[in-house]
C-alpha cells in the first residue's frame, strides 16, 4: 500500500477497492480520488520546485492562457446571457483572463527577486496616521502609470510592523531541499471566473501547496478552458481540476489527503465545512471545537457600503460619480461579493437629490440584464419582504430594487448579503463633512455585516479642508479589508498586487467576510487593509483642476462604450507589454 493509500479512511478505501474491482462508483468521486492520490504523491516535489522553474511554468501559462482567453470570455458572457453585441461582454475579460494574466506577471516579478527578499526594496513605504506602516504596491511599472494613470494602491500593515520587521514569502524561507508540501482543496466561486484560478495560484505560489480545484456548478462550463490554460501546472502534478456539486464538496472537505481548505462563497457553506450538520453542530460550536480541524481560509462576502461625503460637486461630478456607484452595484448583474449594498448619503446635502436622480437614470439605461445566478428570484423575494421597494425601469424591465434603511427592516437589511441587483439607502443628518464621515464609518463598522470592502466618494477639496492627516486617521478606523477612494473596491481585485480578503480578526466561529487573504503577488504577511484611490475626475475634464491623470472613463464602468474591446486589448498587452500596443488601448479608452 502506498503512503497516500495508507491515509485513506475505510470509506475511501472502499471507493478505491470499487475502482480497482471495476464496480460502479460516482464518476465524479472516482476522478476526485485519482486526482488526490496524484497530488499527494507530488506535493513535496512542488514545494521544492525552484523559483526559476516556477517562472518558466508561469511563462508557459501565459501562453496557454492567451490561447484560451477568447473562448473563456465568450462562453462566460454567453452563459450569463449577455447579448453577443453588448459592450458588457467586456466584463468577462476584466473578471477572467485579464487578472489571471496580470497575476502571472506579478508572481514572475516577485519570484525573480526572491533572493534575500529583494522585491521588498521595490515597494515605497511611508507612515500613515498614527504611525501605521503603508507599502505602495501599485503603480510599480511604467505600464502601470500609463494604463491606470493616477491610480494608487497601498497596503497598510498591521500595527506593530516596522520597516525592519516586514514579513513576506515565508514559505520560501527554508532551503528548497528542506521544504515539505501540503495538499489544498480550493472550492471555487460561481460568479466571477477569475476567482477559482487566482485562489489556486495563491495556494500554489504563495503558500507552496498543491491544489485540487473543485469548480462551482454554476460556472463549471469553464472546466475545459481552465484545464487547457493551466496545463503547465497539471503536467507538474501540482494542480488538478474537478467538477461536482455539494456532495462532492462535502466528500473532499473530509478527505484525509486534504490538509487545508480555501472557500470563496457563502458563510453557510463555511459553517457546514467547519462545524458539520445534524444535532452535534451546536455542540461543536458551543465548545469551540470544530468538526473539521484542517486549516481553513475563506472569502465570504459582506453587506458592503458606499459612503458619499458632501462637498462642492459640479453637475458633471454628479453624473460621473453616479456612473461610479451604478457600476459598484450593477457590474456582473450585482452578483459580486463586494457589490455595493448600502448607499450612505448626507440627508441635508443639496447634491443628494441630484445624485440619486442621476443614479436612477444610469441604472435604468445600463442596468438591464439577465438574472443568471441561481436563487436570484428567492433572494429578491426576501428583499421585498423586508424593505420598501423602488424599481428602476426602462421599457418595463426591472433593473434594481431599493429599500430605505430607516423605514424598513433595518436588522435584516444590515445583516443579509442580497447577492442580487438590490441595495438600501441610509441617510445621515450631519452636515459637516468630517463629523458626517465619522458617523458613516461608525455605522459601517458597527451595523453592517462583514468587512470585505468599503467605498468612499469624496471631493479632493473636501479632503484638503478636512486635513489629509485627519482623513487618513478616519480611514484607519474603518475596519474593512479593502477601502476604495473615488473608485470601486473591485479595482483592488483586478490589481493582483493587493491582498484580497476581510479585515483581520475573524474566527471560525465568527468568520464574517472570511479568514486570510488571497492574490497578493508581493506575498506580504501581517497585512491589515488595502487602500486604493483613483482620480476624482476623468481625463480630460480633470485638466481644468490641474489634475494631470490620463485616466478617462474607467473601462470597468458599465457605461463604458468600449470595454468589450479594452478587455481583450489589455489582456493581450499583459501577455506581452509593448509600446506598439498602447495607441490602440488609448484610442479605445478615450472613446469609451
Amino acid at each position: 500500500m502506498s503512503d497516500s493509500l495508507a491515509k485513506l479512511s475505510p470509506e475511501q478505501l472502499t471507493v478505491q477497492n470499487l475502482i480497482h474491482s471495476g464496480e460502479a462508483v460516482s464518476e465524479e468521486i472516482r476522478l476526485c480520488d485519482e486526482a488526490l492520490l496524484v497530488l499527494d504523491e507530488g506535493k513535496h516535489e512542488w514545494a521544492r520546485t525552484s523559483c526559476a522553474d516556477r517562472i518558466v511554468i508561469l511563462q508557459q501559462i501565459k501562453t496557454t492562457l492567451l490561447q484560451q482567453s477568447e473562448g473563456w470570455a465568450e462562453i462566460a458572457a454567453r452563459r450569463k446571457r449577455l447579448p453577443a453585441q453588448s459592450t458588457l461582454t467586456g466584463e468577462e475579460w476584466f473578471a477572467g483572463p485579464l487578472p489571471v494574466m496580470a497575476t502571472c506577471n506579478g508572481l514572475i516579478e516577485t519570484l525573480s527577486n526572491m533572493e534575500n527578499k529583494a522585491f521588498l526594496a521595490q515597494l515605497p513605504h511611508r507612515r500613515v496616521a498614527k504611525g501605521q506602516l503603508a507599502l505602495q504596491v501599485f503603480p510599480h511599472t511604467l505600464w502601470d502609470r500609463l494604463l491606470l494613470s493616477g491610480v494608487k494602491a497601498e497596503v497598510w500593515m498591521q500595527r506593530g510592523v516596522s520597516e525592519i520587521s516586514i514579513e513576506a514569502a515565508s514559505a520560501y524561507d527554508p532551503p528548497a531541499s528542506e521544504r515539505f508540501g501540503k495538499l489544498a482543496l480550493v472550492l471555487g466561486a460561481g460568479n466571477v471566473s477569475a476567482i477559482s484560478p487566482l485562489d489556486a495560484f495563491h495556494k500554489l505560489f504563495v503558500e507552496n501547496e498543491v491544489v485540487l480545484l473543485k469548480l462551482n456548478p454554476v460556472n463549471d462550463y469553464l472546466f475545459d478552458y481552465l484545464k487547457a490554460a493551466l496545463k503547465p501546472l497539471i503536467d507538474r502534478n501540482a494542480l488538478r481540476i474537478v467538477r461536482g456539486g455539494g456532495r462532492v464538496g462535502a466528500y473532499l472537505a473530509e478527505h484525509p489527503l486534504v490538509e487545508s481548505i480555501h472557500i470563496t462563497g457563502a458563510a453557510a457553506t463555511h459553517d457546514l465545512i467547519v462545524w458539520g450538520v445534524g444535532t452535534d453542530t451546536n455542540a461543536h460550536k458551543k465548545t469551540g471545537k470544530p468538526r473539521n480541524t484542517r486549516r481553513i481560509t475563506s472569502e465570504l462576502g459582506a453587506v458592503c457600503p458606499t459612503i458619499v461625503v458632501p462637498g462642492p460637486w459640479t453637475k458633471a461630478d454628479i453624473r460621473f460619480q453616479a456612473e461610479q456607484i451604478a457600476t459598484q452595484k450593477m457590474q456582473n448583474s450585482g452578483y459580486n461579493c463586494v457589490a455595493m449594498q448600502t448607499l450612505i448619503l448626507p440627508e441635508a446635502w443639496e447634491g443628494t437629490e441630484a445624485l440619486l436622480r442621476e443614479l436612477k437614470a444610469v441604472i435604468a439605461s445600463h442596468g438591464q440584464r439577465e438574472r443568471y445566478y441561481p436563487g436570484s428570484q428567492q433572494r429578491g423575494a426576501d428583499f421585498r419582504a423586508h424593505g420598501g421597494i423602488e424599481a428602476f425601469d426602462q421599457s418595463g424591465n426591472l433593473a434594481c430594487l431599493v429599500a430605505d434603511f430607516d423605514q424598513d427592516d433595518s436588522d435584516w437589511l444590515a445583516n443579509n448579503e442580497v447577492f442580487a441587483p438590490a441595495f438600501t439607502i441610509k441617510y445621515l443628518p450631519e452636515e459637516n463633512p468630517r463629523t458626517y464621515l465619522t458617523s458613516a464609518i461608525d455605522f459601517a463598522n458597527e451595523k453592517l455585516h462583514g468587512t470585505l470592502g468599503a467605498n468612499i466618494v469624496i471631493h479632493p477639496v473636501t479632503i484638503k479642508k478636512m486635513g489629509h492627516d485627519k482623513f487618513e486617521s478616519l480611514l484607519g478606523q474603518l475596519r474593512y479589508g479593502t477601502i476604495a477612494i473615488n473608485t470601486w473596491t473591485g479595482l483592488a481585485f483586478l490589481l493582483n498586487t493587493c491582498p484580497w480578503g476581510g479585515f483581520p480578526g475573524a474566527s471560525l466561529r465568527e468568520p464574517g467576510s472570511g479568514i486570510g487573504t488571497v492574490h497578493n503577488t508581493w506575498m506580504l504577511e501581517r497585512t491589515e487593509k488595502t487602500v486604493v484611490q483613483a482620480p476624482w475626475r476623468p481625463f480630460p475634464r480633470n485638466l481644468l483642476s490641474l489634475n494631470f491623470s490620463l485616466l478617462p472613463r474607467p473601462p470597468w464602468f458599465i457605461t463604458n462604450r468600449k470595454q468589450h474591446i479594452l478587455g481583450r486589448l489589455l489582456t493581450y498587452f499583459q501577455y506581452y507589454p509593448s509600446i506598439r500596443k498602447l495607441p490602440g488601448v488609448f484610442i479605445n479608452a478615450l472613446k469609451g
